[in-house]
């Protein structure tokens, strides 16, 4: 059995189940478990029985077969080989849909990337926009306390004091806002622990 499985169903070696198959129950005991690479998208089942298990059940054989170093130009060779061989054998190609898969990944990937730069040009003009819209009341109060006694450094200080403290409470609250969203995401959503 494979082990995230067994661990979700909360089954260990030893644990006794039962399988239906075509009406009839099957009993079996979990000999084992094993990790399974889902993304791979190689032939992976949950479960793995003995041969002897279901004697007499009708039943088809499911084999991979991968090259070492793969090319292209192989394929149909390999594939009229295998059907000159076994002639009730049916050959099934992957290649280009697992080629067409990563390209897909890669694209969405590169799309993902484009969308966060967008946003943040975006946060950056808007940021802009903030101070900007600010700058006139700045220089109100600059006025008034400088004609109060207050240096230019000690302007810079406090106006560098009040920006760096928005700053930082900004990145906490992204930060935790994130974090929060992306534990709902993955625990909910994806259903992911």
């Amino acid at each position: 059995m494979e082990k995230k499985i067994a661990d979700g169903l909360r089954l260990k070696i030893g644990d006794e189940l039962v399988v239906n198959v075509l009406g009839r129950d099957i009993p079996a005991r979990i000999g084992n478990l094993r990790t399974v690479d889902w993304q791979n998208l190689g032939i992976n089942l949950v479960l793995v029985f003995s041969p002897n298990a279901f004697k007499g059940a009708p039943h088809t054989h499911v084999a991979t077969l991968t090259e070492i170093h793969p090319a292209a130009a192989g394929d149909a060779r390999i594939v009229k080989s295998v059907a000159d061989a076994f002639p009730m054998v049916t050959s099934v190609r992957v290649r280009e849909a697992l080629e067409t898969v990563g390209t897909v990944v890669t694209n969405l990937a590169l799309a993902i990337r484009g969308a966060s730069a967008v946003t943040l040009i975006s946060a950056i003009l808007v940021l802009g926009g903030a101070l900007a819209a600010g700058h006139r009341h700045r220089v109100y109060d600059a006025v008034i306390l400088k004609t109060l006694g207050a240096t230019r450094a000690r302007l810079l200080g406090a106006y560098a004091l009040e920006y760096l403290m928005i700053g930082f409470a900004t990145a906490i609250f992204g930060v935790i806002a994130g974090s929060v969203a992306a534990w709902l995401i993955v625990t909910r959503l994806m259903t992911l622990s």
